[in-house]
């Protein structure tokens, strides 16, 4: 199945009211896809890709200091030093004092800087590349699904993301570890992209798409999963 027909079907499974997005990262700006015009943050250009837009960002379109930190555009040791001890978000009431935040960062993944040059967005059902990450927003139910559709055949957990920027939880995370993974994003995330209270996060990596449809096509005729029993 071509990634269209799979986006196509994982919405059909699933009944997403939301569409799920496409990522990739490129060494070059590709020559086939439109450069986004102007700036913004990593979560508004998903948000972008969502509503079906198809595009890729450089350093020059990112916005937001963490997009390009985390997304692997920009060092962190060419920032300033007070976005380098995180003391700028202190005020903001995301941590309560400079060690916490440092001991955040050190479990956090980030794409490491100076290899790619671009990301590219698109809707799942119209990406015509192969995507790395597919950065999906649902409801529990929907995430549920997914991830028992990961176990199904490989007994594999999926990754719990905690309330860090979701340009390093839902994309660097699933990029760098290869694993489903799913949350509730930050604060700044939600609220720049207009997200619902119920809505949550599920990234999966993309060679993992294939089998995951596969699964939870699989999973439609067993006796937990069947159209019925999901709407009762």
């Amino acid at each position: 199945m071509e990634y269209q027909e799979l986006g196509n079907k994982l919405n059909e499974l699933l009944r997403l009211e939301n569409e799920p997005v496409a990522i990739k990262w490129s060494v070059k700006e590709p020559k086939n896809v439109k450069k986004e015009e102007g700036k913004s943050k990593f979560c508004a250009k998903l948000v972008k890709a969502q509503n079906g837009e198809i595009f890729y960002g450089t350093l020059e379109e990112e916005e937001c200091m963490g997009g390009a930190r985390y997304s692997g555009l920009k060092s962190m040791s060419d920032y300033p030093a007070n976005v380098q001890s995180g003391a700028f978000m202190i005020p903001k009431g995301l941590y309560k004092n400079i060690p916490a935040v440092q001991r955040s960062r050190k479990d956090e993944n980030y794409i490491d800087p100076g290899i790619f040059s671009a990301v590219i967005f698109a809707p799942l059902k119209r990406a015509e590349f192969e995507p790395d990450v597919i950065f999906m927003i649902c409801n529990a139910q929907q995430g549920m699904e997914i991830l028992h559709a990961n176990a199904y055949d490989s007994g594999e957990h999926g990754l719990g993301a905690d309330a860090v920027p979701i340009c390093s939880s839902m994309a660097a995370t699933p990029y760098m570890t290869g694993k489903v993974t799913y949350g509730f994003g930050d604060v700044a995330a939600r609220e720049n992209m207009d997200l619902l209270k119920e809505d949550i996060m599920v990234s999966i990596p993309g060679g993992d798409l294939s089998r995951l449809v596969s699964n939870l096509s699989e999973m439609r005729t067993k006796a937990f999963f069947k159209e019925e029993s999901l709407l009762n």
